[in-house]
């Protein structure tokens, strides 16, 4: 009985870290809800800025999930990995704007307002 109670825990352990180690990255756009109405990515999650937490991104991702933050430009995304870092997030990235994740993930780039031929 002992044996098989360590072969589980061994079993779940090393789940646990495969899952860990092979899980794809969360996509978070820190722009505001309006923003985000605008122009978004399929998929990702919406937390603006101003309404992320580190109690709640650790209750929903864990403190050790990869976290891959984007915004317009860059800084709102700086901002909150700064945030996110100072309390124990073990992988934050600022990703840059958006259009830096459609390159950097290979998406299509947003049609440019431009007026239309006449």
């Amino acid at each position: 009985m002992k044996n098989l109670l360590l072969k589980i825990c061994a079993a779940s352990l090393l789940a646990f870290v495969f899952n860990s180690a092979f899980a794809d990255p969360v996509w978070i756009d820190v722009r505001t809800i309006e923003e985000f109405g605008t122009d978004h990515i399929d998929g990702d999650a919406n937390i603006p800025l101003a309404e992320l937490t580190a109690t709640k991104l650790a209750s929903q991702y864990g403190k050790d999930a990869e976290l891959m933050l984007y915004c317009r430009s860059g800084n709102r995304a700086g901002q909150a990995k700064a945030l996110l870092d100072a309390a124990g997030f073990t992988s934050v990235t600022n990703a840059g704007g958006i259009d830096d994740v459609r390159t950097l993930r290979g998406l299509k780039l947003a049609a440019q307002n431009s007026p239309a031929p006449q």
